[in-house]
This record gives structure tokens, sequence and C-alpha cells, in this order.
């Protein structure tokens, strides 16, 4: 779905400026988007097998949920919009903890480039995976893997991106450190 985004420069601020999804895609125009790894107490992880319609990464075992911010909206309620419309579960605003913005650049074989900045959020899921609804437009599958997969990206076919390593060791270590507070 093309939606219209706001565009932010290359530090991340808001330009005041907006363009649908496409377009920033088209031209290589940095948006602002969001990232919730979702977690359960027994150090497991939700991965989301994405569409095999999607235009990047179709059948990727990804991030559990991510999604664009629409132009104008605020960064949590993008978040809460997008767990509810990706798998169909409610989640206070209280419950999601950001850890970190990270800025992302990547041009994909089919012409779309990437320029983003991540909102990344961590949340436990309270509820089981059967309980979760799918957007079928979007994912194809979730599935609970053990917390240290993440770890290991290389050592599993289609499973998240070895290149990210380092983004996903940070993300394990602010949920391990939550899960040590809990």
């Amino acid at each position: 779905m093309d939606e219209l985004i706001d565009i932010v420069d290359e530090n991340g601020n808001y330009t005041g400026k907006t363009c649908l999804k496409s377009e920033a895609h088209k031209n290589g125009y940095f948006h602002p988007t969001i990232h919730i790894w979702l977690y359960t107490p027994d150090q497991q992880i939700l991965l989301q097998k994405r569409a095999l319609t999607k235009k990047v990464f179709p059948g990727l075992w990804d991030i559990s949920v991510a999604g664009h911010i629409a132009a104008g909206e605020d960064i949590k309620i993008a978040a809460i919009r997008e767990i509810k419309e990706e798998i169909g579960f409610d989640i206070l605003s209280e419950n999601l903890h950001k850890i970190g913005t990270r800025k992302h650049m990547v041009n994909h074989p089919n012409g779309i480039i990437d320029n983003e900045f991540h909102h990344v959020f961590i949340a436990e899921l309270t509820v089981s995976v059967e309980d979760l609804t799918l957007q079928e437009e979007e994912v194809s599958e979730l599935k609970l893997f053990p917390l240290e997969t993440i770890l290991h990206t290389k050592d599993y076919k289609n499973v998240l991106l070895p290149q990210y390593q380092d983004y996903y060791s940070f993300v394990h270590s602010q949920i391990v450190k939550k899960l040590s507070i809990l």
C-alpha cells in the first residue's frame, strides 16, 4: 500500500516535506520507520515470515513487526498501529520500550532505495502465537524462535540477514537486560 510519509534529512531531522512511500523508495529519500521486537519471558523471540508478495526480502523470517510511519503520525502510535495491523496484537503504549534509532541505507536489486531511520522498540508478547491474526498481504507465518537465534543468523538459512548482526546483537542485549529486570 502506498502511503504519505514524512521526509527526514540524513541525520533523521524532519524536513517538513512529505511524499508517497513509493516516491521515497524510488528517489532514496530518508524517512522514519518502526521496528518492534516481541519476546517472551522464557527467552523466545517472535519472528514473522514475510509474504511472498513483498517487494523486498519475500519469504524471509524477519523482525516481529516493522512498518512505515504515516506523515504526521506519532512514532509510538505508528508502532501500536503496525502491531495491530500485521499480527492482530493489542498493546498498550506503556508496554512498548524504545531502545534506539538506527540509520539504515540499502539499494535493493529491484531498484528500491531504502534510506530509513528505524525507531526500534521491544515489548513482551503476552498472548500465544495461536491467538495472533496475520495480515496476509504482509505476513505469511509467525513463529517463536529461541532468543539466541538472533545472535547466530549466519548459521541459519532465510532467518534475518547476517550483515546486520551488530544490530541484532544490540536488540538481544536490550531484551536480556529487560528480562533481568522483570
